[in-house]
Order: C-alpha cells, then sequence, then structure tokens
C-alpha cells in the first residue's frame, strides 16, 4: 500500500467543498490543514457566514485556518511548518504568490473548471456556456506564476446537454473534479503521470 500523502486542502465555495469531499474519501490522504476564505457578511443582514468549505472542514474535525492574506512571513512559515507533500488547490478566491506555491515538497495542484488551455481565470463555466460549448470538462495543473498557465496532469471532458444550465454544468464539474483529483494523486503515487505543458499557439 503506497504511503500517505501529507496535504493541504486550499478552497472556499460549494465547488471547492465538493472536491474537499472526495478527498475525505481517499484513505491514503493525510490533511493536515484546509485553508479558506475569512466569513463574509451575507444577507439583507450582513451576518458574517462561513464558507461552504469552513462548515465541511468542521464536520469532519480538520485544522481550519483563514488567513486574511498569504503575503506575510508568518503565512509562509504556517504552511512551511506543515511539510506537506502537496497543497490542493480549488476555487480558493486569490492568486497564490510564488512562495507559496514552492513550499510543498512535490507540487501545488489545482483544479480547474475548463479543458486548458480553454477558459483560464474566473468564470469559466459561465464564459464556456456564453459561447455555446457543447463540451467542458476538468483540468488538474501544477501551479506556475501566471494564470491557470502550468502543466498539465489529467483532464476529463464533461458533455454539456441542451437541458444543462450554469448550476447543473458546475455541480457535475464539481463531482468530476473531486474524482479527477483524487484519480491524479493515486496516479502519482503509481509514478503513472507525466505533465503536459499547455498549448499556447
Amino acid at each position: 500500500m503506497a504511503a500517505n500523502l501529507n496535504v493541504v486542502f486550499m478552497g472556499t465555495p460549494d465547488f471547492a467543498a465538493v472536491i474537499l469531499q472526495h478527498l475525505l474519501s481517499r484513505p491514503q490522504t493525510m490533511i493536515s490543514a484546509v485553508v479558506t476564505q475569512p466569513d463574509r457578511p451575507k444577507g439583507r443582514g450582513r451576518k458574517l457566514t462561513p464558507s461552504p468549505v469552513k462548515l465541511l472542514a468542521q464536520e469532519n474535525g480538520l485544522h481550519l485556518w483563514q488567513p486574511a492574506t498569504l503575503s506575510g512571513p508568518q503565512e509562509k512559515e504556517f504552511l512551511a511548518s506543515l511539510a506537506p507533500d502537496f497543497l490542493l488547490v480549488a476555487a480558493f478566491g486569490h492568486i497564490l504568490p510564488q512562495k507559496i506555491l514552492s513550499i510543498p515538497g512535490y507540487d501545488s495542484l489545482n483544479v480547474h473548471a475548463s479543458l486548458l488551455p480553454k477558459y483560464r481565470g474566473a468564470a469559466p463555466i459561465q464564459r464556456a456556456l456564453a459561447n455555446g460549448e457543447a463540451v467542458t470538462g476538468i483540468s488538474i495543473m501544477c501551479m506556475r506564476p501566471g494564470l491557470d498557465c502550468g502543466p498539465v496532469l489529467l483532464q476529463r471532458p464533461l458533455p454539456i446537454g441542451p437541458q444543462d444550465t450554469a448550476a447543473t454544468v458546475h455541480d457535475n464539474l464539481a463531482q468530476l473534479g473531486g474524482k479527477c483529483l483524487v484519480h491524479t494523486l493515486d496516479r502519482w503515487q503509481a509514478q503513472d503521470l507525466v505533465p503536459v505543458p499547455q498549448d499556447e499557439s
């Protein structure tokens, strides 16, 4: 049996919570911390509301961290003290500086809701639908400086049907993203992955 991987998960909305749930089902993964955005005021009463990832982390007794920023030396020191093999990122909400991306022993991986290099950046689901795409998908990529430009480890397509909405595509991609991330970690431990540079042409 493969040794456990020590990971830090970083994410915020429902999309990320679904992916974290898949990660929790992988016995060979030790989640040493979950990093999510600080609680935000919502609704008419502007009540501070925790993120879906925070709620799931609390339900499962995971170590939770909600930094206001990741740019200071204390934040880097804290993450480095966890000695993660991977940072696993899904819709975290901030661009991560290189000093954070370089902390893990293996790499920092991002779950992106498009077939890169298409629809890099924000709102890939909405842009795919607005452009009438018949297929979208999930990319698991190694994070590098720049916008979603690192080499891709795994991609899986998802057809968009005539009845699909942004909500159904979102939910289907979240489930697919969780499965793809678990599969990526399995293949990484089996030494069965080759990073493929994105086509910049």
